[in-house]
C-alpha cells in the first residue's frame, strides 16, 4: 500500500478504456472528476454528487461503481471503463446502445451514461435476467425525463425478453 501525503499531487496510472494512463490527483479528488477533468473522459456525468442517482457509474476490474463515491487514488493500477469504451472502433453502437436508440430511451441523456455501464456490467454477470431484476437494477438510477418506459423496452430487448414494457400492454 503507498502512503499518500495530504496537499500533494500522487500520480495515479491506470487502463483507461483499454489503454494505459496516468494524471495527477490531490489525494481526495474523487475519481469521477478525475476522468473528467484530467483524463478528459467526459462521458462519464455527475449528477447527485452522493451516489443516489447513478450518472457517474463506471466499471473498475468489470464491476459497476459509482465513480462519485470513489477516489482517484482507489483505481491506481486497475482496469477503469467508461460509457466511451462501449462502441466499436468504428463507431458502431454496441447491442444495449442499439436497443436504447431504437427504443427512443433516452431524451436529454445526462443519466443515459451511467445506466449504460450498469447495465452492461449486470447483463455480463446475468445475461439472462428477469423484468424484475431489470427493474431493481434501473431502481439504483434516476431519470427525470424518460418516465422509464424506452429505457424498460431497452433494456429488455437487449437482454432477450423482447422489446416492450409490461406496462405499456
Amino acid at each position: 500500500m503507498r502512503r499518500v501525503n495530504r496537499g500533494r499531487k500522487e500520480r495515479i496510472a491506470l487502463t483507461l478504456n483499454g489503454r494505459k494512463t496516468a494524471g495527477d490527483a490531490e489525494p481526495r479528488m474523487l475519481l469521477s472528476d478525475f476522468l473528467r477533468h484530467t483524463l478528459g473522459a467526459t462521458g462519464t456525468h455527475v449528477g447527485c454528487e452522493h451516489g443516489v442517482c447513478g450518472c457517474c457509474t463506471v466499471t473498475i476490474d468489470g464491476a459497476a461503481v459509482r465513480s462519485c463515491l470513489t477516489l482517484a487514488v482507489q483505481a491506481e493500477g486497475r482496469e477503469v471503463r467508461t460509457v466511451e469504451s462501449l462502441a466499436g472502433a468504428d463507431g458502431k453502437l454496441n447491442k444495449l446502445q442499439a436497443a436504447f436508440q431504437k427504443h427512443h430511451a433516452l431524451q436529454c441523456g445526462f443519466c443515459t451514461p451511467g445506466i449504460l455501464m450498469s447495465f452492461t456490467d449486470y447483463l455480463a454477470r446475468n445475461p439472462k435476467p428477469t423484468e424484475d431484476e431489470l427493474r431493481e437494477v434501473l431502481s439504483g438510477h434516476i431519470c427525470r425525463c424518460t418516465g422509464y418506459a424506452g429505457i424498460m423496452a431497452a433494456l429488455k430487448e437487449a437482454a432477450g425478453l423482447g422489446g416492450t414494457d409490461k406496462a405499456d400492454q
